[in-house]
């Protein structure tokens, strides 16, 4: 069964990703903070990240640049944002986000995004090492 990690500092909207997923089988790891979700991919296996953008501690491209580094570099990383702007957008091309998602979000949608982006690292590793 596939693991996804949940990143917000936004309780409703970690509640909101739980409920869905969760009724899709998939395990689910949620973290509120960037920092978090760098211990738990540490310590555990995770398919894919769905990170919000804004966070205080660390945004979600700051995240993303960190899982690059680490030797989980391979995980698919969706960030979602309320904020979007051709700068991040851009920004978020260079660190080999997979996916970028404009809130509000359809929920069957994004749940299509997590599939075919688990799909394709389980395929082919050599997509996120290039």
């Amino acid at each position: 069964m596939n693991k996804i990690l949940i990143v917000d500092d936004e309780l409703l909207i970690r509640d909101l990703l739980y409920d869905h997923f969760s009724a899709h089988d998939y395990h689910i790891s949620m973290a509120e903070s960037g920092q978090k979700a760098l211990d738990i991919i540490g310590n555990e296996r995770i398919d894919c990240v769905l990170t919000d953008l804004r966070m205080p501690d660390m945004d979600g491209l700051e995240l993303t640049r960190k899982v690059r580094e680490s030797p989980n570099r391979n995980i698919p990383v969706i960030i979602i944002t309320g904020f979007p702007s051709l700068e991040s957008a851009i920004e978020a091309l260079r660190t080999r986000v997979y996916d970028y998602v404009v809130k509000p979000f359809n929920l069957n949608r994004l749940y299509g995004t997590v599939e075919k982006a688990i799909a394709e690292a389980n395929g082919n590793q050599s997509h996120w090492e290039q």
